[in-house]
């Protein structure tokens, strides 16, 4: 007759090694990665206000400009119509920079609070994306490892409705050329040297405000 102590010792012996790759334990970021992932997605002698490998509209890379009196120092303002991000600085200017947004009715106007930050961010599809497009997800529902081609890119900025995660993020893309356009899920895309520049001047807690498009100005005029 086989005992407990029999039981468990045997059971032991047969089952304690776990079989590779049987367990998927979510997406990950390899922080041993993050320098020679930010120098592979940085141009060569990289300056902000000139280059472009990335073809876009000149005026779409970083500008420092005056500030409209009155704006808090550290807010962040999105422009949906130019398709422009403004960081407010404490000396009456802002840093400007050119994103996409996203399309049709999925972009959400409003306010909102930075409520976490994160290099080199990990990224699983939501539930209503994979609904809306499953062909495009279904591959990837249990989320991607961080990396150059993960659609957060390099950094991300998460928006926050008081204690509520909103889903929405500032971040950089794999998909340079679709700043100036309307190209994401909800969220606002900027290049990602760009948004590497821009991220250790953003702190938890900023407010961001995000104005209406073109197509809902429009309507309410």
């Amino acid at each position: 007759m086989l005992t407990r102590r029999h039981f468990i010792a045997t059971s032991t012996a047969l089952f304690s090694a776990p079989i590779s790759g049987a367990v998927w334990a979510g997406p990950s970021t390899d922080r041993s990665k993050w320098d020679a992932w930010d120098a592979q997605v940085t141009p060569a002698a990289y300056d902000p206000a000139t280059s472009n490998p990335w073809g876009v509209s000149l005026r779409f890379l970083p500008r420092m400009v005056e500030a409209k009196p009155g704006l808090k120092t550290g807010d962040i303002h999105v422009d949906a119509v130019a398709r422009y991000l403004y960081h407010i600085n404490d000396d009456g200017t802002a840093m400007r920079y050119g994103v996409a947004i996203a399309r049709g009715n999925l972009y959400s106007p409003g306010t909102y609070t930075i409520k976490r930050k994160s290099k080199w961010p990990t990224w699983t599809p939501t539930a209503s994306m994979i609904k809306r497009d499953p062909e495009l997800y279904k591959d990837i529902a249990g989320g991607m490892d961080a990396g150059p081609n993960n659609p957060l890119g390099s950094r991300a900025l998460y928006l926050y409705k008081g204690s509520r995660d909103t889903y929405l993020r500032i971040h950089g893309s794999p998909q340079p050329r679709s700043i100036g356009g309307r190209a994401s899920s909800g969220c606002v895309r900027m290049i990602m040297p760009h948004i590497n520049d821009l991220y250790p001047n953003v702190h938890i807690g900023s407010t961001v405000f995000l104005y209406p498009p073109e197509d809902r100005v429009t309507a309410n005029t």
